[in-house]
């Protein structure tokens, strides 16, 4: 890109957005995109990846869809964009408008009146609404929280899996370009998003794991009560706003009761509340009306409070993915913030309960006999079967990736399909029982904790990060150079037993690697060059 190009950049982001400079990662995204590539962003929560987007819309010369999951936070984007300084125009197509809305917002794209829509993949897999997109034909498709797009990621979500095809049918002759944005993709996944969206001569951009600003800790206790003595001393004390995640909903009830009892102006917030009640505690928080928010995990998505001063886990998450999600609320403003982990060792039989289950071969039968006489709509399928339709849902999309990826062989017949989609889900469990193995080493090292959760994504730390609790107690050791071995961080391996993987990171005297069909798996380097497990793919 030329100099005059990218002083045109510089000045579309100050006059239309009031940014006097762009940081790394988002200057990189938006001249590949106005170079004519597609783009995975990788970047860390609070990093201005939707600047990117946005900046790179206007640019284009026409407009943007942007696809994003949640309603609240497709408002937030809408409002920001309508409060910028370039008199932008975005509006919305959900389930939150009336038909007269949704048909005038419509209208408005097809008549060059909008400059940014928002919509979730239902709508995008709406028929009507998907042709009347294509039609007024986009410049560009922002595809937000793209890690949902990967059946290997840790927050799969089937309304995104047909994303890819879905975006492929809006171009006016051929798909417009495409940036996906995620902070949470390990690099396994990454080429994953990539494959699923179909992303033309794609280009993967990594701005980089570490967080300098934020205070990793762990807190180990032994009891129950020990463990809730903690959480309240942490949420009681800590000044600022923050965020108390809890694995289940009577235990998020159960802490705000208590935080509120203890004086801090406190709110609880999970999927069993009703969507009024849920947007009312969003909006106080946000207005700090209220200080501390205890939540389960649906308390996530398009949190954007710059001042969170502390995020405290009263149990231990699933995956390090939810967990740097999460962490990644706290310090967006740039200035210090700590996060808690209080790590009880019972607590990770949550995670393996959560994990992914294995459907039971008869209904994966059912579905599959369903499909060959009623064809893929979830709905002739679920009244063929009679099985409830998250069910249905999650089978058809194991046949789905079993048919993309030819898990079921040539041939192709009913059985081996059947058996091909149960291979998969027990895949899918291994590797999410497998996170919670990652989860137990974060908290149990005596390592860095900023290096091994960035190590955990496949990025190397040149420095201890000198602030967590392990480098405080002088337990965490400099990051050391990996031993003198044939691969390297991101590499592909094949292991003697576990097949094939990719390598995510290296300590002195071991080696961590995503393996296809296991998931991850700690390896001591001695044992693997003694009897020449892990060779190089």
């Amino acid at each position: 890109m030329n100099d005059s190009a990218r002083a045109r950049v510089r000045e579309t982001a100050r006059t239309r957005f009031g940014h006097d400079s762009l940081l790394p990662g988002q200057t990189e995204t938006v001249y590949s995109l106005l170079e004519g590539h597609d783009v995975l962003l990788v970047a860390p929560t609070g990093s201005g990846k939707s600047l990117v987007y946005q900046l790179a819309g206007v640019l284009s010369g026409g407009w943007t869809l942007v696809v994003s999951p949640l309603l609240a936070l497709q408002q937030d984007q809408v409002d920001a964009l309508h409060a910028a300084p370039g008199g932008l125009r975005a509006a919305r197509v959900s389930s939150a408008e009336s038909a007269a809305q949704r048909e005038e917002v419509l209208a408005g794209t097809e008549g060059g009146r909008v400059d940014f829509l928002f919509c979730s993949p239902e709508q995008l897999a709406n028929d009507e609404v998907r042709a009347r997109l294509a039609a007024a034909a986009p410049a560009l498709v922002a595809v937000d929280e793209a890690h949902c797009v990967s059946a290997w990621g840790h927050d799969f979500r089937p309304d995104y899996f047909r994303l890819g095809e879905l975006v492929a049918e809006l171009g006016d002759g051929g798909a417009p370009r495409l940036v996906a944005m995620t902070a949470t993709a390990a690099p396994p996944v990454r080429d994953d998003i990539a494959e699923r969206l179909g992303m033309r001569d794609p280009r993967t951009i990594v701005t980089g794991f570490a967080r300098d600003n934020l205070t990793l800790d762990v807190v180990r206790v032994v009891t129950p009560r020990e463990q809730q003595d903690r959480v309240l001393e942490l949420a009681a004390r800590t000044p600022g706003s923050g965020i108390v995640y809890c694995r289940t909903r009577p235990a998020a009830q159960e802490y705000a009761d208590a935080l509120a009892a203890a004086g801090r102006r406190t709110a609880v917030y999970h999927a069993g509340l009703s969507h009024a009640r849920r947007a009312r505690t969003h909006e106080a928080f946000m207005a700090d009306e209220v200080e501390v928010v205890v939540a389960t995990s649906a308390f996530g998505m398009g949190i954007d409070k710059p001042d969170l001063r502390f995020v405290v886990h009263a149990q231990v998450p699933e995956s390090p993915d939810t967990y740097y999600q999460e962490v990644g609320r706290a310090g967006r403003d740039g200035e210090p913030a700590t996060v808690t982990l209080v790590y009880r060792s019972e607590d990770l039989s949550l995670g393996r309960f959560f994990s992914g289950g294995v459907p039971r071969r008869r209904d994966v039968v059912a579905v599959v006999d369903a499909v060959a006489q009623v064809g893929e709509d979830p709905r002739d399928v679920q009244e063929h079967t009679g099985l409830g339709r998250r069910r249905v849902g999650r089978i058809l999309n194991l046949l789905a990736v079993v048919a993309d990826t030819g898990g079921a062989g040539e041939a192709g017949t009913a059985s081996a399909r059947v058996e091909a989609a149960i291979g998969l889900a027990e895949s899918h469990r291994r590797l999410e029982r497998s996170r919670v193995d990652m989860m137990r080493a974060y908290a149990e090292t005596d390592r860095c904790r900023a290096e091994v959760l960035v190590g955990y994504f496949g990025e190397q730390l040149e420095e201890r990060c000198g602030v967590c609790d392990s480098c405080r107690a002088g337990t965490a050791p400099e990051p050391a150079p990996a031993a003198d071995v044939a691969f390297g961080v991101q590499e592909e391996v094949v292991h003697a037993e576990f097949g094939r993987g990719t390598v995510t990171d290296l300590e002195e005297d071991r080696v961590t690697v995503l393996f296809e069909a296991v998931g991850y798996r700690t390896l001591s380097l001695e044992v693997l060059e003694e009897h020449e497990l892990l060779t190089p793919a």
